[in-house]
């Protein structure tokens, strides 16, 4: 999207957010978009942007999400840029496609309704409030070199469960969001994880956090996890993440190291030819 589509979408989303909720449109990954594919579908009434709806790629599934103004709801509109990106997404062959919809938003649940679509699972977005940390010196946290490709495609491959050539081409589309840092996590010299953040509008925001299966269990997700909050917090960042809910371990690491849940994301996967 060029610029002004992208301040339209801004004012779009402001107009559309009703409630406590708030729509997960991924800013830094429309923000670099390389227009090799189309993952944006936009609909205009005269000058003024109603609808949106975008697709993201995240190596071993497709995920979706948009909205349309409330004063343009009941047209039909959504629907068609729904099927739009479903037929695009579907032309991929990805693997799954999922559909999202922020957790308090029953207008987005109706409409998943009529959509061949299951409830998949929930993600909490949460945000670090003020808590005391302990430094831990027996782990490193050290920039990603190109010499750790393969290590963090292995990562994503028994961590995230993406196919090798899923994570081969994550590994390679990442390398251009410049707002997007990789770190490399060192225990007893060896390299067992990565951790990846985001900065964006004073704000820094964690992905990708993993550790190796064999070095799981260990304490090391917690010092890392310290390690970073403070680092971030020293540089004079809001600290936040994501997790899913079905993943009570990380949720509870992720709470005792001071995150707070702010709204809850959930998500359904595409079942074609179900509807």
């Amino acid at each position: 999207m060029n610029r002004k589509q992208l301040k339209d979408l801004e004012q779009l989303q402001l107009e559309s957010e009703q409630g406590d909720f708030s729509l997960k449109l991924n800013w830094e990954t429309l923000r670099s978009r390389n227009g090799v594919l189309q993952n944006d579908f936009l609909h205009y009434e005269g000058n003024q942007l109603v609808g949106f709806v975008g697709l993201y790629d995240f190596g071993s599934k497709l995920e979706m999400c948009g909205m349309v103004h409330p004063d343009f709801r009941r047209r039909g509109i959504f629907t068609d840029l729904v099927n739009e990106a479903l037929e695009a997404a579907l032309r991929r062959e990805a693997r799954a496609i999922i559909l999202n919809a922020p957790g308090p938003s029953d207008s987005g649940k109706e409409f998943l309704k009529r959509i061949p679509c299951e409830f998949a699972f929930s993600e909490y977005q949460m945000k670090w409030s003020l808590t005391e940390l302990s430094d831990h010196e027996d782990i490193i946290i050290r920039p990603s070199r190109i010499t750790d490709a393969e290590i963090e495609i292995q990562l994503d491959i028994q961590c995230f469960q993406f196919l090798e050539k899923e994570a081969r081409e994550y590994y390679q589309r990442i390398q251009y969001e410049d707002t997007l840092k990789t770190l490399m996590i060192e225990a007893d010299g060896i390299t067992v994880g990565k951790i990846r953040v985001d900065h964006s509008d004073g704000e820094a925001w964690i992905y990708g956090f993993s550790i190796f299966p064999e070095y799981q269990g260990k304490g090391i997700g917690k010092k890392v996890l310290s390690k970073i909050v403070a680092e971030q917090h020293n540089l004079g960042y809001d600290i936040f993440l994501e997790v899913e809910a079905k993943n009570a371990r990380a949720l509870g690491l992720y709470e005792n190291c001071g995150f707070r849940t702010m709204q809850r994301q959930d998500y359904y996967e595409y079942k074609e030819g179900n509807g």
